[in-house]
């Protein structure tokens, strides 16, 4: 029986369910759209892998990714994130999760967010195209986020949330996923 073909980059058993259950497919559930915001802007500076495997670790110290809880973080709860081994314990980032929470509901207050930018989504590359860092869509993105006061949403990290969150399809050609 032939191995099912995937993306050159979906390798090891964690990635690989990754990649089929998840990665590339349209979301439209707020909670996960900010789940993996979070994830992605935690990336910055790390690989994928490291990510996904605190990603539990993650679920349970930010109860849940619940933006509401989140956005109500104080000094007692970033001290307490940042003693916990389980999680990437960068001050900075953690601070920005729940700067990110705060900005994340006033979004969600104001308008359907994320795909209101994206009207005709999902795209897809070009076949044989290289998968670009950032692209324009992305660069916007990420200047009203930032706008909005949000922190580690620069393009590439914005890029690869479109990616994750199916806004963007960019599996590869032979990928069974395609």
């Amino acid at each position: 029986m032939a191995e099912m073909r995937r993306c050159a980059w979906a390798r090891g058993e964690e990635m690989q369910r990754y990649h089929d259950e998840e990665w590339g497919r349209p979301c439209h559930d707020d909670g996960r759209l900010f789940e993996m915001l979070l994830l992605e802007g935690f990336q910055a500076g790390l690989s994928w892998a490291i990510v996904l495997r605190k990603r539990e670790a993650f679920r349970a110290a930010l109860d849940g990714f619940d933006p509401a809880k989140v956005a109500a973080y104080g000094e007692a709860e970033i001290q307490r994130l940042l003693a916990n081994p389980a999680i990437i314990r960068s001050e900075r980032k953690l601070r920005a999760a729940a700067d990110n929470a705060r900005a994340f509901l006033r979004i969600q207050e104001e308008f359907g967010y994320l795909w209101g930018f994206a009207p005709g989504a999902p795209f897809r590359r070009a076949p044989g195209a290289p998968v670009p860092a950032q692209t324009p869509l992305s660069q916007e993105i990420s200047r009203d986020l930032r706008r909005r006061g949000m922190k580690f949403v620069g393009p590439v990290i914005v890029y690869s949330f479109l990616q994750s969150v199916g806004v963007v399809n960019d599996h590869d050609a032979d990928c069974a996923f395609a």
